[in-house]
């Protein structure tokens, strides 16, 4: 018998992608109640969020041959989190509205396109935006927020100072800040 609590999370989710039960039991004993723990902070329901995280673990098993992690499983894991989280307020807020609406005896104007243009269009400037940043300053910011990376664990990747990571991310996100602002005056 393999003594699984001793592989990286790196060594485990290999061996799930080749159908390893075993290996990813113990990934899923060594996440499944920190994820819980999360969902439970952002959405105050404890069955939301043990459903929620129930279906983060299905999905991991039903795409096991298929998912390449390009960073850490705790970085993947937690991003995954966090889009489940998301998509669940967004069901929630539709369902909420679609309720409000019926009890209302109307149904109100469906403005989910409008929406999402402007979603659209505000992720378009966001990276347009983030383009045009220095290329350090860039991929600093890359790491940060779109892969969870922290001031300490870019330090460490890049080679530099936290200082250094810390003002590179002050300053995109003031180039944001003013980029967003001027968005918000122009006609559409």
């Amino acid at each position: 018998m393999n003594a699984y609590y001793t592989y990286s999370d790196k060594e485990l989710f290999n061996l799930t992608g080749k159908g390893d039960e075993a290996a990813f039991k113990e990934l899923y004993n060594r996440y499944w109640e920190k994820l819980l723990a999360i969902a439970f902070l952002k959405i105050k329901n404890y069955e939301e969020a043990e459903e929620i995280v129930q279906e983060i673990f299905v999905g991991i098993w039903r795409r096991r041959k298929t998912t390449r992690i390009k960073y850490s499983f705790h970085t993947y894991i937690a991003s995954v989190l966090k889009y489940e989280v998301l998509h669940h307020f967004a069901k929630k807020k539709k369902k909420d509205f679609f309720l409000e609406s019926i009890s209302n005896g109307f149904v109100q104007e469906d403005v989910s396109t409008t929406e999402w243009l402007e979603y659209d269009q505000l992720r378009e400037q966001i990276e347009k935006t983030v383009r045009l940043l220095p290329e350090k300053c860039r991929i600093i910011f890359r790491l940060s927020r779109e892969k969870g990376y922290s001031e300490k664990e870019i330090s460490e990747e890049l080679n530099i100072a936290p200082k250094t990571v810390q003002a590179h991310l002050t300053k995109a996100l003031k180039v944001l800040k003013s980029s967003l602002n001027f968005m918000l005056f122009l006609p559409f």
